[in-house]
């Protein structure tokens, strides 16, 4: 039997993401893990594999550094390698910000602050993407400035068009009726509309104005990586969203990924990733445009993506990626896997109940090939874990999946029916 190499992770976050890492950690090494939140989330709630600590305000400073300071104080003399892992943007920037502090004590697969804030912010990314030739929707800049002079505000792109905030670690703390994750525009009031909404409401960041990519949600992908300490792309598994969340708050958020391989795109973000000395998870959302045969990058996430256990689900587990890293030392010696080759072994993804996938993805081959799966039993979720079920557990979460069919009942249609997120 072999034996389980001693080390302690800590995940920072209580979300869906949260519980799809810990489940990582539990299905391959059989340990309970702990978390620190400011939030308790349902996806976390009454589980036996995460123990989750709660401090108000944990996701900014000064509670994280403070809070961290003495969790670094608990964990002073532990022999064991103590892992961070990062559920969100916040947690992230976070641990980048204060890396030179926390790595004293614990193990931080992240890059450097500098490289963080040049990578987390949209604005910056594209100008990124240009250095390293990777296709990007056509974009302008608008700035509080140009909005506050009411100059050089015009659309150079013919509606409908994408807005989005440059700045999505602060996106988090702006609040308005209509506030959404990104904004499909449709007319020239819609959109001066909205400018006025995100900026009077306190947001002081650049926002990303885009040529809108055409198409459903089914031309979009997802891909998650990691990378190892010596900046080796060790990992890539590429997925094909078949339907998002269309509630406002959470459009963008996957709810159906089928397993999909495509070595172009592999090689391409690879080579992106080591000639910028990435290190740790990456997440990166994309969209194929049939304009010109290309698929269009919209955002490098600088951790594993939210829906980021479809990974572990398909056969590539996301814990056991930094263990051999940063613990046992195995990963240098291994070859980059790039994921999902054979057919045979995929299994479909799913954050919403099988009627409303049934129902609301778009007819193509790809759902075609998604009810195959789910027919043949392939199929499975983060949150539902035959290892950590409990009734109250059992019926929080079928409440929480049955809570998408009105949802999408009431959102679907407006959000969908005109255009798709980007």
């Amino acid at each position: 039997m072999k034996q389980i190499p001693k080390f302690t992770p800590i995940i920072l976050g209580s979300d869906i993401n949260a519980y799809g890492f810990a489940r990582s950690f539990n299905e391959i090494y059989g340990i309970k893990v702990k978390a620190f939140a400011a939030l308790p989330l349902a996806p976390t709630r009454y589980s036996k594999i995460i123990d989750v600590e709660l401090h108000d305000g944990f996701e900014e400073d000064p509670v994280f550094i403070n809070v961290m300071t003495e969790v670094a104080q608990r964990y002073a003399d532990h022999k064991e390698p103590v892992i961070l892992i990062a559920m969100g943007d916040g947690y992230a920037e976070l641990i980048a910000k204060h890396k030179d502090f926390l790595q004293q004590t614990f193990v931080c697969p992240y890059i450097d602050y500098d490289l963080l804030k040049k990578l987390n912010n949209k604005e910056n990314f594209y100008k990124i993407c240009e250095t390293y030739n990777l296709p990007y929707p056509k974009t302008k800049i608008i700035t509080k400035a140009m909005y506050k002079n009411q100059t050089d505000l015009d659309v150079p792109f013919e509606y409908p068009v994408a807005l989005k905030p440059a700045n999505s670690v602060e996106w988090l703390d702006i609040h308005f009726e209509g506030r959404k994750k990104a904004f499909i525009i449709h007319s020239e009031a819609e959109y001066t509309d909205v400018v006025a909404k995100i900026y009077d409401n306190g947001y002081t960041s650049d926002l990303i104005l885009q040529d809108f990519v055409p198409g459903d949600d089914s031309n979009m992908r997802v891909l998650n990586a990691y990378v190892d300490q010596n900046h080796q792309v060790k990992m890539m598994c590429l997925g094909h969203p078949l339907l998002e969340d269309p509630t406002p708050a959470a459009i963008g958020n996957y709810v159906a990924i089928l397993p999909e391989y495509n070595q172009e795109i592999y090689e391409t973000v690879q080579k992106f990733l080591e000639d910028i000395k990435y290190t740790g998870f990456a997440n990166f959302d994309m969209k194929y445009d049939r304009r010109d045969n290309t698929y269009k990058i919209f955002e490098i996430n600088l951790r594993q993506g939210r829906s980021s256990y479809f990974v572990t689900l398909t056969g590539y587990n996301l814990a056991s990626y930094l263990v051999n890293d940063y613990v046992t030392g195995d990963l240098a010696n291994q070859p980059t896997v790039y994921g999902n080759q054979n057919k045979a072994k995929h299994v479909l993804w799913l954050g919403v109940p099988t009627k409303v996938f049934k129902r609301y993805a778009a007819d193509n081959a790809a759902k075609r090939e998604a009810l195959n799966l789910i027919h043949a039993g392939r199929y499975g979720t983060t949150v539902f874990y035959k290892n950590d079920m409990s009734l109250k557990r059992w019926v929080l979460l079928k409440y929480m999946f049955h809570n998408y069919v009105p949802r999408y009942k009431q959102y679907f249609a407006e959000n969908k029916g005109q255009a798709d997120e980007q």
